[in-house]
Parts: structure tokens; sequence; C-alpha cells
């Protein structure tokens, strides 16, 4: 029997591969996503869609924006944290946001967030020294802080009201407890094995290690999920109708199940996946409605930041290689030419003294 797992093993990697079963499972999530999207959305009202944005007070939509903007700011403390966690301590915070933000948003926008986030990471960190193993170990602990968050709030949540995620997965609300229970149950041992470890855990083999944060910063880094996450969750609900009336755990729950959707799809900022895992576990609303709120968030969440992060990446660049570099060249025909300047008037005083000897 051993023999036949290892055989079985050998041949699933030499004929399929994690990376080959990874992208046709991600097909597969942005296919069923456009069906059920294409679906959802036959008969819908283009001019209702319009009436709903139109009608959208401005405070509700000036509070969802605070939330987005509170979102993005602890989103920045994710770096942060995680260069602490390695060690290096010299980067400042000012870059750990810069490289947080511009990474994450870009890299969620554009798709393959690992490949696309950790480019735009190591341009930015290689400037302070940083390897491309330390950059690696950033991106690791980052995403662990946003998997231990979402998975935190997802537990809570459908523990609490496990029905609201049955509208998407089509679970028994008392199977999706359990799921829940599980997830829970699965931080708490996670936090017993980094507590009970004589020193710090560490993961990796073969020349790549990762110290793990410590129990009490564990909980930090749980925390700083969960209030990215409550953000984000927030804003959308903020700019969901007035009626009918749905509690804020039932929307953070199908939020964040269709966050990661999003996520394991690898679509270009979810586009497709998100809205149609909304589209489905939300049928209280009307669609026109929800699909007014969808494009809303999308224009506050992924449109402006993208443009904001592109804007600031692109003026960096263009400061690093092009300003600076100028700037340093005029300095140093300016030294040049004064350095030349100064040689010339030491030299005149020179000569009149020969003309007088002679």
């Amino acid at each position: 029997m051993h023999r036949r797992l290892i055989t079985l093993q050998r041949g699933f990697k030499e004929r399929i591969g994690w990376k080959r079963l990874g992208i046709a499972l991600s097909l597969l999530v942005i296919a069923v996503a456009i069906t059920t999207l294409v679906h959802m959305l036959k008969g819908v009202d283009i001019g209702v869609i319009l009436l709903a944005l139109a009608e959208k007070p401005l405070l509700q939509i000036g509070l969802a924006a605070c939330c987005v903007l509170g979102s993005f700011c602890t989103l920045t403390f994710y770096d942060f944290f995680a260069l602490k966690t390695i060690g290096r301590k010299g980067v400042p915070y000012r870059i750990a946001a810069l490289s947080s933000f511009t990474s994450y948003v870009i890299g969620h926008n554009i798709g393959a967030t690992v490949f696309t986030g950790g480019a735009i990471r190591f341009r930015i960190y290689s400037d302070y020294g940083l390897s491309a193993i330390d950059v690696a170990k950033v991106c690791f602990l980052s995403g662990l802080t946003f998997w231990l968050g979402n998975l935190f709030v997802l537990g809570a949540g459908m523990a609490w009201h496990p029905a609201a995620a049955s509208a998407m997965d089509l679970l028994p609300p008392q199977l999706n407890r359990l799921i829940a229970l599980g997830c829970l149950t699965g931080i708490a041992a996670y936090l017993v094995w980094i507590f009970t470890g004589k020193g710090r855990r560490q993961l990796g083999q073969h020349g790549w290690k990762v110290f793990l944060p410590s129990a009490p910063l564990t909980l930090l880094q749980i925390l700083i999920g969960v209030i990215d996450l409550g953000f984000c969750a927030l804003a959308f609900y903020l700019l969901l109708p007035v009626y009918p009336d749905v509690d804020f755990v039932s929307v953070a729950v199908v939020f964040i199940l269709a966050t990661l959707l999003g996520f394991a799809s690898h679509a270009p900022g979810s586009l497709g996946v998100f809205d149609a895992a909304m589209l489905v576990a939300l049928p209280q609303f009307t669609r026109e409605h929800l699909v007014a709120t969808l494009l809303l968030y999308r224009m506050l969440y992924f449109v402006i930041p993208f443009m904001v992060a592109v804007t600031i990446l692109g003026a960096r660049e263009l400061w690093l290689n092009v300003v600076r570099p100028w700037q340093t060249g005029r300095k140093a025909e300016a030294e040049a030419e004064g350095a030349g300047a100064t040689e010339v008037t030491d030299a005149v005083p020179e000569i009149v003294k020969r003309r007088a000897r002679g």
C-alpha cells in the first residue's frame, strides 16, 4: 500500500503537479463565476442601476470611503509587522507602508498577487538591502496575517450565524457551524503550538527558514487582519440599500467567503468571482440595487486605490531613475566648474609673480 501511494505521488508530480492543479482550479472557479454572473444579470434594468447610483446618499458613500481608507491604513502594518518579525528594523514605516499598499493594490488588481506583489516589494525593499529571500519572508508573513484574520472572522461569524454562509456554499447550517468551529480550533491549536515552543518557532527547509511571531505578537497579527477585514466588510455594508434590513454579521460572513473565492481564482481584481458570489449570497436585495452597490464598492476599493498606487509607484520610479540622476549630474558639473574656476583664480597670482621677477 505504501509503495502504491509513493508511485501515485510521483506520477502526480510528474504528469500533473501542484502548479497545474492550482491553475486548473483557478480557471474552474472563474468559469463557474462568469456563468453564474451572466445568468444572474439576465433581465437586469440598466436604468434602475443608474437611478440607484444617483440616489445613493453622499454621506453613505463618504462613510464607506472612510472605512476603505481605514482598511488601507491597517494594511500598511502587514509589511511593517513582517519586517520587524524577520529582524529588518532599519526599514522605516513609510517604506513599509508604500510597499504594502502598492504591492497589494496593484497585485490584486492585475492578478497573480504572489508574483506581481512580490516583484513590487523586491523593487522597493532592495534599495534597503533586503534580498529576495527576505522579500519572500515578508510576503509569507503578510499572507499569514491576512489568512489568520480571515479565518478568525469567518470562523466567529459562521459559528454565530451559520445560515448566512448556506446561501453561498449550499451546506446545512449545522455543517457550516462545524466548519467554523474547525477554523477557530485550528487557530487555537496554532497559538498553543507557538506558545509551547522553547524559542520562536520556525518554518522552512533547505536553507530557507522563517521565524514565526511569538504568541503575543501572533495575537497582534490576528488583530491587524481582523481590523482590516472589518473595515472592508463595513464599507460594503454601508453601501447596501437600507431595506431590507440585513444584520452586519451575515453580510460580513458572505463578504469574506466571496473575498476568499476571489483570491483563490487569481482573477484580476476578483472580477466576476466576487460579484457573482455576492449576488448569489444576498438574494434579499433586488439585483439592480445590489449591482449598484458592487459598482460603488469596486470604485472605492479597487479603481481609485489602483490609480493612486500606480501614480505613486510611477512618481517614485521617475524620481529615482530620472530626476535624481539628473540632479546628481548637475551637482557634479557645478562642482567641476567651481573647481576649475578655483584653479584658474589660484594660477593668476602665480603668473603675475613670475612676470614681476622677470
